[in-house]
């Protein structure tokens, strides 16, 4: 059989718009050495945390867009290849800084007008049990912000694909259109071909552990992620390191990220270690992901740049791309554009 689309990445943006150009009819050749969810797609952490709504700009909207999207598009992964993501509208909740109750309410009435009242921004009395701690006695809570597993979200994409006939390999010739979707190493391949940095690989860290929260919402405490998993587990999360040396081994930074959580929420001093994770997240120069022609391959794509967003940014990356990719019609942000980042 002929194959329409070569993607090679089988990362979350790869293995997304694998699927969504599947949809649409190609035929579909996915190619990664080192299989799905290999990379920084195959962590643990999972937040699918919005932009705050204010100074609003068409990244903040599409971002908007794609989480709202991916109320409908996970459950369609999961029932084409039976395999769970770990997506859920579960919430978000952080604590009220001192002198933030302005901020707060203004961002609150924000979000009325720019979420187009499909999701909320409050404030809430603080309470125990799985809740970040507030001197202020008030937290903020949004009800946009979802969770997915990411490396469960992966395989449950290579799993739709299988089943729908798109071929996973790890290695074969490029055929039809050719879909860059390669994380760090592609941004460093991109930068070698120009004059300056394209973008760069940013290594994070991350603990699992044996703590049931799967009906409460994620919670944000200072740059700190945890995030209850719909599968009884509960992730913590991530360091940000521009300078490392080996990409997937852990440090001692696990361990503050342990000790800042347990701190902060009680309920996890006793709750077992499953495993510890590292991975290196693609970020380009721009900080807005690298999403459509290729600026040194005529006729090629990219999908990069995902850095801490690209799980909730797949779902419509994904589907504006495939319809790029396949019609010819750019529907993209032009920041998004790969040129954009020369």
């Amino acid at each position: 059989m002929a194959i329409d689309i070569t993607v090679r990445g089988a990362g979350v943006f790869g293995l997304s718009v694998a699927w969504a150009c599947l949809k649409r009819g190609a035929s579909v050749r996915i190619v990664d050495p080192n299989g799905p969810g290999a990379g920084a797609s195959g962590g643990i952490v999972g937040a699918l945390a919005p932009h705050v709504p204010e100074q609003w700009n068409p990244k903040k909207a599409f971002q908007l867009e794609s989480l709202l999207l991916s109320e409908t598009w996970w459950p369609e992964v999961e029932a084409a290849g039976g395999k769970s993501s770990g997506y859920g509208r579960t919430g978000r909740l952080q604590p009220l800084l001192e002198n933030g109750r302005d901020l707060a309410l203004s961002r609150a009435k924000g979000a009325e007008h720019l979420w187009q009242g499909r999701a909320i921004w409050e404030l809430i009395p603080a309470h125990s049990g799985f809740a970040p701690p507030s001197d202020t006695g008030t937290l903020i809570h949004d009800t946009l912000s979802g969770r997915i597993h990411p490396a469960q979200a992966c395989a449950a994409l290579a799993a739709a694909l299988s089943a729908k006939g798109a071929e996973i390999t790890t290695i074969a010739p490029d055929e039809g259109q050719v879909i860059w979707a390669t994380g760090y190493q592609g941004l460093e391949a991109l930068t070698a071909q120009h004059s300056r940095l394209v973008g760069a690989g940013i290594k994070g860290q991350a603990i699992l552990l044996d703590h049931d929260a799967r009906t409460q919402p994620q919670l944000f405490i200072d740059g700190l992620h945890i995030i209850p998993h719909a599968d009884g587990t509960t992730a913590i999360g991530s360091t940000t390191e521009r300078d490392w040396t080996s990409p997937t081994t852990t440090d001692t930074q696990c361990d503050d990220l342990l000790d800042r959580a347990r701190a902060a929420v009680p309920v996890l001093t006793d709750a077992l270690e499953i495993r510890r994770w590292a991975g290196v997240r693609p970020r380009a120069r721009t900080r807005a992901p690298m999403v459509g022609a290729h600026p040194f391959i005529k006729g090629h794509f990219i999908a990069n740049g995902g850095f801490k967003i690209g799980f909730g940014m797949a779902p419509l990356v994904a589907e504006k791309l495939s319809h790029l990719v396949l019609t010819g019609e750019n529907t993209l942000p032009p920041d998004f554009a790969p040129a954009a980042s020369l």
